[in-house]
């Protein structure tokens, strides 16, 4: 498929444009990240990694979302090409008001483009707060060694924090854990932990857990 089918598709598919529409809808999509409008033409092997990212952001774009979901949008591409989607991501959601879910493992991009952030392990939520406050006083444990893991450039300060380092292999999610999935690497581990599903509650104003030692 040309550029062209593939940000025209949701178009066809939702019988937003036809003919002509399609081509002068498709131009305006691709100017819109910053692509030439001539590249219509052409195949996904003919660009680079950030320019078929910048296709897929366009195609994403063509029935005027609200809300896009970014499955880790940036995971394949080259540090410099990384900033240059994310400052991307970031024009298009004030220029369009547009919100994102933005799923990434890269913590560092996560605290840069997100409001609120959310962890899980396992297929299922353990902590949710504010950008600052979670990455400030993260209050889970697997949060806080999710967090430990962060490179820092400072070596200074880097041989003053404590590192985390779990123990054991993550479970199945076909097979998870009787009560804590957390449980079977978790250092704070207790007996409730494995007989009760902890409670998913706010323990601060914003700032909300699933953990029986908290």
């Amino acid at each position: 498929m040309t550029v062209r089918d593939i940000v025209g598709e949701p178009l066809t598919a939702f019988g937003e444009a036809t003919g002509k529409q399609i081509d002068e809808k498709v131009a305006s999509l691709l100017d819109l990240v910053k692509l030439n409008k001539d590249f219509a033409s052409r195949y996904p092997h003919e660009f680079s990694g950030g320019q078929r990212q910048r296709i897929g952001v366009a195609r994403a774009l063509a029935l005027n979302p609200s809300f896009i979901v970014c499955d880790e949008p940036i995971s394949a591409l080259d540090v410099s090409i990384q900033a240059q989607v994310v400052n991307l991501l970031e024009e298009l959601q004030e220029e369009l008001n547009l919100t994102y879910l933005f799923i990434a493992h890269d913590l560092s991009m996560v605290r840069h483009i997100s409001n609120r952030v959310a962890v899980m392990y396992l297929g299922i939520l353990v902590e949710l707060a504010d950008r600052n406050e979670l990455y400030r006083d993260p209050l889970h444990p697997y949060t806080q060694a999710l967090l430990s893991a962060i490179p820092v450039a400072d070596p200074v300060y880097n041989e003053k924090r404590r590192r985390i380092i779990l123990e054991g292999d993550v479970p199945s999610p076909v097979n998870p854990p009787s009560g804590c999935r957390f449980r079977t690497r978790c250092p704070l581990a207790a007996e409730i932990c494995k007989e009760k599903t902890p409670e998913w509650r706010e323990v601060k104003q914003g700032h909300f857990a699933a953990c029986h030692m908290i």
